[in-house]
């Protein structure tokens, strides 16, 4: 399919290009190229001249005219600015702010493919680190890809022209750039939300003070809406009447943060609580609205599923739970096991945990507070060792962490991930210390959105 006009609206013209690091301007040539494959980054590659071109926006087999956006030592930058041949697997962005707006990347591949080439990234990581790759490989994760985000964080600019108020910016960061997109709408978040933003804005434009407003965190459970706004200076009784009044009309809770602590202001009710349920547990979690939490609900459900269902717990058996968050596998877990301990970093973390136990009635359950990246194998909490285990480690992964699981020989290991990489070079390492990659797939946390996540199952050779 041929086409002349690019698939997604065309940059300002007052947008500068990204300076290169290594100085000298980008080049200003637009040459065709063609698509050779997908990067780890899930950027199209080409080469030109001989040099490696990672290019936005385009697709394996598409031949595309682009834009420089910085030329480098190894390897060069661009866009796609018009698409000549389009790749089956192309779709036109659904959001109108695609092209500037940083919180997707993929929107202008089908979901089907998005998934696709997350699996082939993982798989390409276990192998190249790792020279393994799993037995069995699990299927994906999927569910709806709009209307799935349930926490975010959305920038407030307000700018000022000769004295006087110039326009409000209200979203997220542009790609590569610290710039805020100015947004009306955003699919990838519940309709509930993403049809108030245009009111939201109007609210912010009527405020006094709204340039000491820095950003508004939402979140959202299963119960209500929470906005957490974050403001430099003390707002004027004016500006918390209006807030007040747009939080009263909708039934939304409201919070203001002033430093590190935001205080709850609305509902006057004191629970400064958020709360998502387990059905399939018969858990009911509560978090508090800048607390981490899994933001896509629904994939959310199906891996806590796939995790215990991969563990095969006994009732007979010792689990333990790494990074452990608010109890988010840990009370599932209790539900099939003998005892379940769970270990977090954040104190706050722990605390909450220890509050949904008891919340659901949970018993056979404790959460302690370590530093994970310390020997833990002699701390009073870690005698008696464990049948299996489960962690779920930030994107820099868990090196130093596996090491000492290995010392508890257990007889399986679950690994979720949020990142490929680490998790192949932790795979590696506890490939040497005995263990078999037998199971391994991704998990559609973040449609249209770069990010890989994955679930993998080791067990003891």
């Amino acid at each position: 399919m041929r086409s002349k006009r690019p698939p997604f609206p065309t940059a300002s013209k007052s947008r500068k290009p990204v300076p290169p690091k290594r100085g000298g301007k980008p080049s200003t040539s637009t040459p065709t190229v063609t698509i050779d494959a997908l990067s780890h980054e899930v950027r199209g590659i080409a080469r030109v001249q001989g040099k490696t071109l990672f290019v936005d926006n385009a697709l394996p087999g598409e031949t595309v005219k682009v834009r420089y956006l910085a030329n480098r030592a190894k390897f060069d930058e661009a866009v796609a600015t018009e698409i000549l041949e389009s790749a089956p697997e192309r779709q036109s962005p659904p959001c109108p702010h695609f092209e500037l707006c940083g919180g997707c990347a993929l929107q202008h591949m089908q979901p089907q493919a998005q998934i696709a080439a997350k699996e082939k990234i993982l798989l390409d990581q276990l192998q190249r680190f790792a020279d393994a790759r799993p037995d069995e490989v699990l299927p994906p994760l999927t569910s709806d890809t709009f209307g799935y985000r349930r926490k975010a964080r959305i920038g407030v600019r307000f700018g000022r022209e000769k004295g006087r108020r110039g326009q409000l910016l209200f979203g997220f960061r542009e790609k590569r750039s610290n710039d805020l997109t100015d947004i009306q709408q955003c699919p990838v978040m519940p309709a509930e939300f993403s049809g108030q933003i245009p009111q939201l804005r109007q609210l912010l434009e009527d405020c006094d003070e709204a340039r000491h407003i820095s950003h508004i965190e939402v979140a959202m459970g299963e119960d209500a809406i929470a906005l957490v706004v974050r403001h430099l200076q003390p707002l004027p009784e004016s500006d918390l009447a209006r807030l007040l009044d747009f939080v009263r009309e909708r039934s939304w809770h409201l919070y203001l943060q002033a430093d590190e602590t935001a205080q709850k202001v609305f509902p006057e009710d004191g629970a400064e609580r958020l709360h998502y349920q387990l059905p399939e547990f018969d858990l009911t979690l509560q978090f508090h609205p800048q607390d981490f939490v899994q933001v896509n609900f629904d994939i959310n459900r199906q891996m806590v599923h796939r995790a215990v269902e991969l563990l095969d717990v006994q009732p007979d058996e010792r689990v333990l739970d790494l990074f452990c968050g608010l109890g988010n596998f840990t009370l599932p877990l209790a539900k099939r096991a003998k005892e379940v301990i769970g270990v977090e970093g954040a104190t706050e973390l722990t605390a909450r945990a220890r509050e949904n136990a008891e919340l659901n009635r949970i018993e056979n359950v404790r959460f302690q507070g370590a530093d994970l990246t310390a020997d833990f194998a002699t701390s009073p909490w870690a005698r008696g060792g464990f049948d299996k285990v489960l962690l779920d480690p930030p994107r820099t992964g868990a090196l130093e962490l596996v090491r000492n699981i290995a010392r508890f020989n257990p007889k399986c290991i679950v690994y979720v991930s949020c990142n490929p990489a680490t998790l192949a070079r932790d795979t590696a390492e506890l490939i040497q210390r005995g263990y078999r990659l037998t199971k391994a797939g991704v998990m559609d946390m973040f449609p249209h959105t770069t990010h890989v996540e994955s679930i993998a199952l080791f067990e003891r050779g």
